[in-house]
């Protein structure tokens, strides 16, 4: 049996986002214009935008954080909050964000 151990450290966050009927390529295009900014935040270290295989309108960010207060300095950020705010309830169906920690074996 492996060993493991968690990385208590860094912060996995995975944000899933289902976009309203025929509003898939609006809802990606409002995604990725998040990704240059995010991934020259000094705590990022995986900022990627995936679009599912079975459920096109399922668009999801894979996110891993040096830490917790990189990851809540992130959601607090301008743009973060207007997507919240602004643009995702016009684009989005339904939405899931969850936090890990990473399991190092």
């Amino acid at each position: 049996m492996s060993e493991f151990k968690l990385n208590n450290q860094q912060l996995v966050c995975v944000a899933s986002f289902l976009a309203r009927e025929g509003q898939e390529a609006a809802l990606l295009a409002a995604l990725a214009e998040l990704i240059p900014d995010t991934r020259r935040e000094a705590g990022c270290i995986r900022y990627e935008l995936n679009v599912s295989r079975d459920e096109p309108r399922r668009i999801t960010f894979v996110e891993k954080f040096v830490d917790l207060a990189a990851f809540e300095a992130h959601c607090a950020k301008d743009a973060i909050q207007h997507y919240f705010h602004h643009i995702m309830p016009e684009l989005v169906e339904s939405h899931q964000v969850e936090t890990y920690h990473q399991v190092i074996v």
